[in-house]
């Protein structure tokens, strides 16, 4: 479930951002708080955007960025950052990003898990628009909530 990976103190909000990078290191800033990610993951995300786009954006307002475990992920993590006023990915279709989540997995089949289990969350059309149109820390904890998934069951 997702509450083994995301976590009170990984959720993040924020009036906004200046650029797309900001939004990245402010989501960020949780996983390196908690050693769950080095600062060369950073690093990665970055040059992965620079040769080939935002490939993270996956929906109009949503951005789930990450690299490859060996690009510097330690734990298998989570964080969310909602940005109230959004930012620009550079993603066309999807832009204005409202909810960043950054993923951090130490293997190719913890990122298959993790991955899954953020698919559940983003194919339920209510849940995602919860999670898109929270503008509080309850909300969004609300939004991500393995409780939020038992009721849509």
């Amino acid at each position: 479930m997702l509450s083994n990976w995301l976590h009170p103190e990984t959720i993040q909000l924020t009036e906004s951002v200046s650029n797309w990078q900001e939004a990245i290191r402010q989501a960020a800033a949780p996983l390196l708080a908690r050693e769950a990610i080095a600062p060369d993951y950073l690093e990665a995300i970055f040059r992965s955007h620079a040769e080939l786009g935002p490939y993270y954006v996956l929906a109009p307002g949503l951005a789930m960025p990450h690299a490859r475990p060996e690009e510097g992920a330690l734990k298998n993590a989570l964080s969310l950052l909602r940005v109230n006023q959004g930012v620009s990915f550079a993603s066309e279709e999807n832009d204005p990003v409202y909810v960043v989540i950054l993923l951090s997995a130490v293997s190719g089949e913890e990122h298959i898990k993790m991955i899954g289990e953020l698919a559940e969350l983003f194919s339920d059309d209510s849940r995602l628009q919860q999670l898109l149109s929270a503008t509080t820390l309850p909300a969004l904890a609300a939004a991500v909530s393995d409780s939020s998934m038992e009721k849509t069951l």
